[in-house]
């Protein structure tokens, strides 16, 4: 892998937390658009960007601007190549949330398991795992309840 292929790579990691605290559901749909993506451990989409669309839009509380008042902050961000055209990441996510009634406060923490395909020399999701292991309080954030798996953490890859 060259360094302009961790480039891309950490650019759609880092996309994904822009497009979803900006509340952008179609463009966060078209991220994962080849991608299966789990939640809790569970296959919540495989492969449908108007699906995912969908799931962000039943879970995720959006305020009168448009977003959902978040901030997801990405670290810890390793990034492995498995072949010439395939790649996996691990990440830690923080996300952070301040509402009219709520204080500026850490919500949620987990992480990000990635697999990544190069095709035609451009990189795209293959599966996004996400976990969550410190929940705090997601009254202001979901419109469902959260789906719990009854271990959290994720294995490495």
């Amino acid at each position: 892998m060259t360094a302009d292929d961790y480039i891309q790579i950490q650019n759609l990691v880092h996309r994904y937390a822009y497009l979803i605290d900006s509340g952008r559901w179609k463009e966060l749909g078209d991220l994962f658009a080849d991608a299966d993506v789990y939640i809790a451990g569970e296959l919540a989409v495989h492969r449908d960007p108007e699906k995912l669309e969908d799931l962000w839009r039943q879970y995720v509380r959006l305020y009168a601007n448009g977003t959902p008042k978040t901030h997801h902050v990405i670290t810890n961000l390793t990034i492995e190549e498995v072949g010439p055209e395939e790649a996996r990441t691990h990440c830690y996510v923080l996300v952070v949330q301040q509402t009219a009634a709520l204080p500026l406060q850490p919500i949620i923490t987990g992480d990000y398991l990635d697999r990544f395909v190069k095709s035609e020399g451009k990189w795209r999701f293959a599966e996004r795992r996400i976990a969550n292991d410190l929940i705090g309080d997601l009254s202001a954030h979901l419109l469902q309840e959260l789906a719990q798996a009854e271990e959290q953490k994720p294995q490495s890859w």
